[in-house]
């Protein structure tokens, strides 16, 4: 290569200034993680010359490290064996809630419309699931159990806008299963044909003066690659919860989350590759927070406030809605208001801020305003007696008075327990997985796909678990398929032919 050097920086590298390709390949794919296999299986069975580039000694990304659950609905045959019924209609009002205000309806329209058609292809895969539902409220079933209700669908606002149905499936296997997930999808990656160069890293895309993306420059054993994709480049790269200084950028109220749910690869380059050729960025703001106060379920009937004593979400809801208010409405101060039937260690063992005989003393040994946690608290039993719940409408099934002392406050502050984060910004994205300029121009031979992407659901408070593992590996099936059906780059193709009647001359 002469010219412009690569260096490390992520701005794109003018490929005027290439003078030699070390690789050439139709497909390349930056990440081996849920997206980058999905796409690389499409792209590979789709006939195209498909390299994966994989950062680490082996593929996985974060999906591996996740509880590997699913978001699929419309009728799958684990919801109708376990005696749901659900329609695509009803999925995608959901859907469309979930994803949030600013949801892309072209999106959520063919992720729910091919949802089927998307478990039967993971199925194909030999993903197995069982055909058994968990009806008690959890963060995902601890056993190889299928079915259960992963977000919002049961709860306030939800509940009256979309027919509940329980959409969250985890593959059959006990404990966390993304890493078996992943297995399923790199064996389903090598068996397609697709190529994986490992301990590989992208450092920059390459990018003709007319936009076209037509290669990645990447660095492997010490030395730097120039990799020629003749039909496209995805970027699969993960999202970027672990560059502190993005997150201060773009989150700085994620900051206070102290556990990452992220593998090495989610540090934003992948996003600095596609912004620096030109792609753009939004929803840098949004990422979805966990902080496990339940199970046990029986945390439901608690009540949750926040430094002045006062309640501030429906207790019912998932996580990622109840910890998102801890966090953005109660300012990372919240407790967890139990009284001794209800009690039990969470999964996260929360720390016990006070065990008190009386609301009164809770209050005081909680340094509250004097008489609002106790005016909260009564007020919330008066109604919970008449199973109602006027301010912020819990399901009458987890209302019950906290009439049992001792009363215990469970720390839910950011800096006392455990919260979880991801980030939810990344690369503007079409349905069909090609990437965008600021002005919504599609930025030739650039498609991106998972977190990598601002995809499907766009705020932490509507997600619902299996959404992130869904849209990776949907939009990544989206991105592989139409990279691959791209035409090829003619300044390629016309290489290619001159070398062929350089060689016919030969002979």
């Amino acid at each position: 290569m002469s010219g412009e050097g690569a260096t490390d920086t992520t701005r794109a590298l003018r490929a005027e200034s290439v003078s030699r390709w070390d690789r050439t390949h139709d497909v390349v794919i930056v990440g081996h993680g849920g997206a980058g296999a999905a796409a690389a299986i499409e792209a590979a069975r789709a006939g195209a010359d498909t390299l994966v580039l994989e950062r680490m000694t082996r593929g996985g990304g974060t999906t591996a490290l996740s509880t590997g659950v699913l978001y699929f609905g419309g009728g799958t045959r684990i919801q109708k064996r376990c005696g749901f019924d659900d329609s695509v209609e009803e999925m995608t009002k959901h859907v469309r809630l979930a994803a949030g205000t600013h949801a892309d309806e072209e999106k959520v329209r063919l992720f729910c419309d091919q949802s089927l058609e998307h478990f039967d292809w993971m199925c194909s895969l030999g993903v197995e699931f069982k055909e058994s539902y968990v009806a008690e409220k959890t963060t995902h079933p601890f056993g190889d159990d299928g079915l259960f209700y992963s977000g919002n669908e049961e709860v306030y606002p939800f509940a009256g806008q979309a027919v509940p149905a329980p959409r969250g499936h985890k593959p059959a296997r006990a404990g966390e299963a993304g890493g078996y997930l992943m297995e399923c999808l790199l064996r389903a990656s090598d068996e397609a044909g697709a190529r994986a160069l490992n301990d590989c890293e992208a450092l920059r895309l390459v990018q003709r003066e007319d936009g076209r993306v037509v290669g990645v420059v990447a660095r492997h054993q010490g030395a730097e690659l120039v990799i020629r994709a003749r039909r496209g480049v995805i970027l699969c790269a993960g999202g970027f919860v672990l560059n502190e200084a993005m997150v201060a950028e773009h989150a700085p109220q994620l900051l206070q989350c102290n556990w990452k749910a992220a593998s090495p690869g989610d540090d934003g380059r992948g996003i600095r590759m596609g912004t620096g050729a030109g792609a753009a960025s939004v929803n840098m703001h949004e990422g979805l927070v966990l902080n496990a106060y339940y199970p046990p379920a029986s945390h439901l009937k608690g009540v949750l406030v926040n430094a002045q004593g006062q309640r501030f979400v429906n207790e019912d809801a998932y996580l990622g809605r109840t910890s998102d208010a801890m966090v953005y409405r109660a300012g990372g101060r919240a407790w967890l208001v139990v009284d001794d039937a209800i009690y039990a260690r969470t999964q996260a063992a929360h720390r016990i801020a006070a065990v008190e005989e009386s609301f009164a003393a809770l209050e005081g040994a909680l340094g509250m305003p004097e008489g609002e946690l106790v005016h909260t608290l009564e007020s919330y039993n008066r109604w919970a007696a008449r199973g109602e719940d006027p301010l912020f409408h819990k399901a009458p099934a987890h209302l019950r008075p906290l009439s049992e002392p001792p009363f215990a406050a469970l720390d839910c502050c950011t800096a006392n327990s455990f919260f979880g984060v991801f980030t939810l910004g990344g690369l503007a994205i079409r349905a069909t997985a090609e990437v965008l300029t600021p002005e919504g121009a599609v930025v030739p031979g650039l498609f991106a796909a998972g977190r990598n992407t601002a995809g499907l659901c766009l705020e932490g408070r509507g997600y619902a678990s299996g959404l992130s593992i869904g849209d990776a590996t949907f939009f990544g099936r989206v991105a592989g398929r139409n990279a691959a059906a791209g035409l090829e780059d003619p300044q390629a193709a016309e290489g290619r032919a001159q070398r062929a009647v350089g060689e016919r001359s030969r002979e």
